[in-house]
């Protein structure tokens, strides 16, 4: 199920819940709407909106936290692609196979990392790309001198860091947000729009401010799914590093 079509469902639960509430208010005897009654309600529904309040924060702070790392782990893995490049054209003009190699790799791992097409899935499994020959090729090199020596064995370092830096990428992707939260969390929001449905009166003004709330609430659902999946949909983490990366490699 998409993010938008799960936009589009919590906010038709959360302000069906306060049209549901405007109902009941029509059809419950008036000695359900006492002063008392009132009272009890708007404590206990102000401990519901306090526990809403401090879980889908936490949700969003959560899920913002993940995709900040991810995106500074696509950015450091462009600067280490970048840097083993840098490492390879120092070694000697030996290393020219080695780098056409290389740049064919990354150019693959982009393309699915960031498909062209919208409608494409983003593959992060380091699997996908069989990227072990370039590691082998860097142990071939044969230096030459104490300065290629170093060279060789920093390049082969920053190779295995980048390998890693792939699949920390991959992990972190597929933790996935918690569904039986969120779910909780409508079902807490719907009980809370209810209460106020019953107790609001009937205009359009109170319709519309409701009706807006109820998109705000959708809208952070929406927002903590898209954090928790930064390589698709519409808070994707943009692939500029890669880019400028890929317009550096060979030269």
């Amino acid at each position: 199920m998409s993010t938008t079509t799960i936009l589009l469902l919590v906010f038709a639960l959360v302000f069906g819940a306060a049209l549901f509430g405007m109902f009941l208010r029509r059809i419950l005897p008036e000695h359900h709407f006492s002063s008392d009654t009132k009272e009890t309600i708007k404590v206990t529904m102000g401990f519901v909106a306090t526990m809403s309040a401090l879980i889908l924060g936490l949700l969003v702070a959560s899920a913002k936290d993940s995709y900040d790392k991810q995106a500074s782990g696509v950015t450091e893995m462009a600067a280490k692609v970048l840097y083993l490049d840098r490492l390879l054209a120092n070694f000697g003009p030996e290393t020219n196979d080695v780098r056409t190699l290389y740049r064919q790799v990354v150019e693959q791992v982009a393309q699915r990392m960031w498909p062209h097409s919208k409608m494409g899935e983003s593959v992060l499994d380091p699997t996908a790309v069989h990227a072990e020959q370039l590691l082998g090729e860097i142990e071939a090199l044969q230096a030459k001198s104490d300065l290629q020596t170093a060279l060789k064995s920093q390049a082969t370092s920053v190779c295995l860091e980048v390998g890693e830096l792939r699949w920390l990428e991959y992990e972190q992707a597929t933790a996935s947000a918690s569904m039986p939260l969120i779910c909780i969390m409508v079902f807490w929001t719907a009980v809370l729009f209810a209460s106020f449905g019953m107790f609001a009166p009937r205009n359009g003004t109170v319709i519309a401010a409701v009706a807006l709330a109820a998109l705000s609430v959708a809208g952070a659902i929406f927002l903590i799914l898209e954090l928790r999946s930064p390589f698709v949909g519409v808070l994707q983490i943009p692939n500029t590093p890669f880019v400028d990366a890929l317009e550096h490699l060979g030269k």
